[in-house]
């Protein structure tokens, strides 16, 4: 009996070795807490152009092949157009680690956002004309100048560079963010989507 008990008690100690073997060390899954972290961003504004445009648009009103009246509306828009990056579309293949540094490619840069502030925005001048001839088609004339000042401002935005200021401020605030963990930190920007600015 006391035989059976001493090869209990060595089972027993046997058991609670294979349990206190050393255990691997824990990992961190770094690309999770990057992703994370920069993803909480979202979209990250980093550039905003403004610009004011002044639209004239008209309409005539034709009898036969002959006009008899036309009607002018001047325009004058304040337009503002937002780029940046969507870090959202940040994805794990985007984050390498190498030794003691941390790479991150974000994704490209985009207008975010474009619009005519129309609190800003007027109506400088509408003239129907002669005796008032021409078409009464004042909230038709300025809805197509509203329409054509937003693309005139998208487009000096882009011949501006927006995209690349945007490139660049994106590169140094992700570098920013991801810096306070004390990681050594290479940011990569991408280039622009050919038809962003089309």
């Amino acid at each position: 009996m006391i035989g059976t008990w001493r090869t209990g008690i060595h089972f027993f100690d046997d058991l609670k070795s294979l349990f206190n073997l050393p255990q691997p060390a824990p990992e961190v899954d770094v690309h999770s807490i990057v992703i994370q972290q920069v993803r909480g961003s979202s979209e990250l504004t980093t550039t905003v152009f403004t610009m004011q445009a002044i639209v004239p648009t008209r309409q005539d009103i034709e009898v036969g092949n002959f006009i008899v009246g036309t009607t002018k509306l001047l325009y004058i828009a304040y337009g503002e157009v937002r780029a940046g990056v969507d870090l959202s579309a940040l994805a794990a293949e985007d984050v390498t680690v190498s030794s003691d540094t941390l790479r991150v490619r974000i994704p490209p840069p985009r207008i975010l956002d474009s619009k005519i502030d129309v609190n800003r925005s007027k109506v400088y001048d509408y003239n129907r004309g002669f005796l008032n001839l021409g078409p009464d088609v004042a909230p038709k004339l300025q809805t197509l100048a509203e329409r054509e000042a937003l693309q005139k401002i998208v487009a000096a935005a882009c011949a501006d560079g927006v995209l690349e200021k945007a490139n660049n401020r994106a590169r140094l605030v992700v570098t920013q963010l991801l810096k306070q963990g004390g990681n050594k930190v290479t940011v990569e920007t991408q280039p622009p989507l050919p038809d962003v600015c089309k």
